[in-house]
């Protein structure tokens, strides 16, 4: 075979092959009939409605006249918005007809900043660690990345008590992040920050070529550089979906919050909340709904203002390459 044989040959094999793609992609789809996928159908409706059955609940307990869940019935006798007026305005009845020091909003705040802060501060030290682990090679690397996943095995009942002696001798000298404050219970948080999140983050970085690097590196650019200037800009769907998990979970933690603060006014939302249900306030079932459903707006707007990232950031590290 010539010359002249082989180049038009080695030349025109892309341009086939991208005919045949399109051809494919004109050929019309053959829709699954309905017999063959209708068992899919029942699961994802089962799935939605176990998912909004405790919703559908929250919904009416919170419009609900009645402080109790006895009788409680999905659409309400008693309609009313006093739980959500009285909750605003710190006008919640106790069950001994006193009035009950629960400052919700303040709750909300305290919240939003906690979990704001930390989620921040998690993904930042998060996407460091998750850096080094992906582009450095180093002694310890690999025990490095196993010890960081063990340690999530531990729950955090485990870690209670020693937490709170170590927060409170810390409070001794520095009083500015000891018990009952806000900052002591932020920095609590991000010493479980390099975890999971790592992992995730490793994982996404892994991705990215590291002909990229080497550009900027020929060019002259530092290692903080490359990771503020280029690695970082790439990596912004996996620190989305980290910052959200670090926020959604840090708004949901109850078990430290609860060992660190001790005043109602430093009371997070969950810690605060569940007042509602013990016998501090009495069974006060419609303000604690009413309260679980509002809070329920900035997390859900959250999610949708994210969407387009949460996709990308949760499966674009799930396979290298």
């Amino acid at each position: 075979m010539s010359e002249i044989d082989v180049v038009p040959t080695v030349t025109t094999a892309p341009r086939i092959s991208a005919t045949l793609a399109a051809a494919e992609a004109r050929e019309p789809r053959v829709k699954p009939k309905l017999k063959d996928t209708w068992w899919r159908h029942v699961v994802a409706i089962l799935a939605v409605v176990m998912a909004l059955f405790p919703v559908a609940y929250i919904l009416s307990s919170s419009f609900n006249r009645d402080n109790t869940l006895q009788g409680a019935q999905l659409i309400p006798n008693h309609v009313t918005l006093h739980n959500f007026g009285n909750l605003l305005h710190n006008n919640v009845q106790t069950s001994g007809a006193g009035k009950a020091d629960a400052p919700y909003l303040r709750w909300v705040l305290n919240s939003m900043v906690v979990a704001g802060a930390t989620a921040i501060f998690t993904t930042m030290l998060g996407a460091l660690a998750a850096y080094a682990f992906s582009r450095f090679r180093f002694k310890g690397r690999r025990m490095g990345m196993m010890t960081l996943l063990l340690i999530q095995m531990f729950p955090q009942m485990v870690a209670v008590a020693a937490i709170y002696l170590l927060v409170y001798n810390v409070g001794n000298i520095f009083s500015g992040i000891g018990l009952n404050t806000l900052l002591g219970l932020i920095v609590v948080y991000l010493g479980g920050a390099m975890g999971v999140q790592a992992w995730l983050m490793k994982g996404f970085f892994d991705t990215i070529p590291k002909e990229l690097d080497e550009s900027a590196r020929v060019d002259g650019a530092t290692a903080a550089q490359i990771f503020w200037g280029v690695v970082l800009p790439l990596a912004l769907p996996v620190l989305v979906v980290v910052a959200l998990i670090s926020f959604v979970f840090t708004l949901n933690e109850y078990v430290l919050a609860a060992a660190l603060m001790q005043t109602t006014d430093h009371f997070t939302l969950t810690v605060g909340m569940r007042g509602f249900i013990s016998q501090q306030y009495g069974q006060r079932w419609g303000p604690f709904a009413a309260g679980s459903l509002m809070a329920m707006i900035p997390v859900t707007a959250l999610f949708l203002f994210l969407q387009k990232w949460i996709v990308g950031g949760l499966t674009s590290g799930a396979v290298k390459g």
